[in-house]
């Protein structure tokens, strides 16, 4: 939600300051009233980096099409901010880049920042909102004159609304925003657009369910992040202005909800091999029509057209008739999935207090062994499927996905082992409701050189029905009972907010 680490042209820069280290990374002396004083002294400097060089910067830019952190656990923040270890308060994220437009446009910002958020275009403050009355005496230099300011709830505060801005086409102007976190809590940073005089619906505070600011269409990655943490019909993540300087419309996929069936056959269970009449060729140049019947002590056993049994030497077939036979008798395998654990530690609290935030690594593996006796020299395929479910709603997530090719024989003592690599999840109180995600169960499948399923493995028989659904599914998309890519289950709205 902060920014990833590549920029597509077209987005504002971000960086990163600790407040509670030095520029090289070792302690610096902060408490809560320095903290504010270092901020303000930051803004009405005219955002000048020489107030803040003596503080943490961490070296690691982050790039992003909008600004929309919702209220998360401030434990989160950190990670989420490329910081992961660290302390989860005193410290703030600031972005600049350009803002413009492809017509003239008259639009203001409504947002909320927890603990605060100021907004500079052109070099003069247009927005700015913070937890009050907590640090209403350290930023009072400006203040909205707008009517249904400090009315609208979004997240878990009342949104400020800014100043009228009127922009030229084509013409950008300069656009810098710092948002971040203070003491603890939550922490979230959202800008919403107004267009004057554009009519909005009302979402469910009664209020006008305006669109998010963005310079790009949101990703399917960036919605998914987004609703994890957003509640439904508090603003919209799809519809309004893209603020650049070119046309755009969106590719995103059909969100399709749990519950619509996707057309097409499910796969078919490994059966025993089908043995139809069919033409077999012997090294002799001969031939015969028959169906297959069985193999014993190396002879083929065959039934032809007038219903009489053939015995055929194994030897006397060719290589394409012996490799057909084999193929018909899959080996036994017995599939054992398992997981193993490591806890994460979050960063310490400002109060020293256990962060309302829980987090394992889990690595998964799975072996495949061979417990039939029959030779089998081919080649196998097997992929395993780790998946998760959320806390507070039924979506699945894909946790982790792996597939490798194999050969079973005495010198790996007919079993082979792959694992994959530390998947981190996490859960945590929001506003009352446990949220994050857990492991829910794994599909194996094993395919032979053909492509054909011999077998697998799973408690949940539906991943099986729909593999070709979740073989379209990437690490980390969240899926309905089809194994259809989708949207997370959005949290519950906050029932108490600030800036009352």
């Amino acid at each position: 939600m902060f920014g990833n680490t590549q920029s597509i042209g077209n987005d504002f820069e971000g960086v990163v300051y600790h407040l509670l280290y030095d520029r090289k990374g070792g302690p610096a002396p902060m408490g809560p009233d320095m903290f504010r004083e270092v901020l303000r002294k930051y803004v009405l400097s005219g955002w000048k980096d020489s107030v803040l060089a003596r503080y943490y910067r961490l070296p690691k830019k982050l790039y992003s099409t909008y600004i929309v952190v919702p209220p998360i656990p401030t434990a989160l923040a950190p990670g989420i901010f490329g910081a992961s270890g660290l302390e989860d308060y005193y410290l703030f994220v600031k972005y600049e880049g350009q803002l413009v437009y492809k017509e003239d446009i008259r639009f203001r910002f409504w947002g909320i920042g927890d603990a605060y958020i100021f907004v500079n275009v052109a070099g003069k403050e247009v927005l700015m909102s913070t937890w009050q009355p907590l640090h209403s005496a350290y930023f009072d230099w400006w203040q909205s004159s707008a009517g249904g300011d400090r009315t609208y709830i979004l997240g878990n505060q009342r949104m400020v609304v800014g100043d009228w801005i009127e922009l030229k086409a084509g013409e950008p102007v300069d656009m810098k925003v710092l948002f971040g976190e203070w003491h603890g809590g939550y922490v979230s940073g959202m800008l919403l657009v107004e267009v004057d005089g554009v009519e909005y619906p009302h979402g469910r505070h009664n209020g006008p369910l305006l669109p998010i600011f963005k310079t790009a269409e949101l990703s399917w990655d960036s919605l998914t992040e987004i609703s994890r943490f957003l509640a439904e019909d508090e603003c919209s993540l799809t519809n309004g202005p893209v603020f650049n300087d070119y046309y755009s419309t969106p590719a995103l996929p059909e969100v399709v909800e749990a519950g619509t069936p996707e057309p097409g056959e499910e796969p078919s269970a490994p059966a025993a091999a089908e043995n139809p009449v069919r033409q077999w060729m012997l090294v002799d140049g001969r031939s015969v029509e028959a169906e297959f019947v069985t193999e014993i002590a190396g002879k083929a056993i065959l039934k032809n057209t007038k219903g009489k049994q053939i015995r055929i030497p194994m030897k006397e077939l060719s290589d394409a008739d012996r490799s057909h036979i084999l193929f018909s008798f899959p080996p036994s395998l017995d599939i054992n999935f398992s997981k193993t654990t490591k806890q994460h530690k979050f960063g310490d609290t400002v109060n020293g207090a256990p962060p309302p935030v829980r987090g394992q690594y889990y690595t998964f593996s799975t072996q495949v062994k061979k417990t039939s006796t029959r030779p089998y020299d081919f080649g196998l395929t097997a992929e395993f499927f780790a998946v998760g479910n959320e806390f507070g709603g039924g979506k699945r997530m894909l946790l982790d996905y792996r597939k490798a090719d194999f050969t079973l024989t005495k010198e790996n003592d007919y079993a082979f082992k792959f694992s994959g690599k530390p998947v981190q999840l996490i859960d945590y109180q929001m506003n009352g409701e446990r949220k994050g995600k857990k492991y829910r169960g794994f599909l194996v499948v094993v395919k032979d050189s053909r492509g054909e399923v011999i077998t697998y493995e799973t408690p949940s028989e539906n991943l099986y029905r729909n593999l070709d659904n979740l073989r379209k599914v990437k690490v980390g998309w969240y899926f309905d009972k089809q194994c259809v890519r989708c949207l997370p289950t959005p949290p519950k709205p906050f029932d108490a907010v600030g800036n009352n």
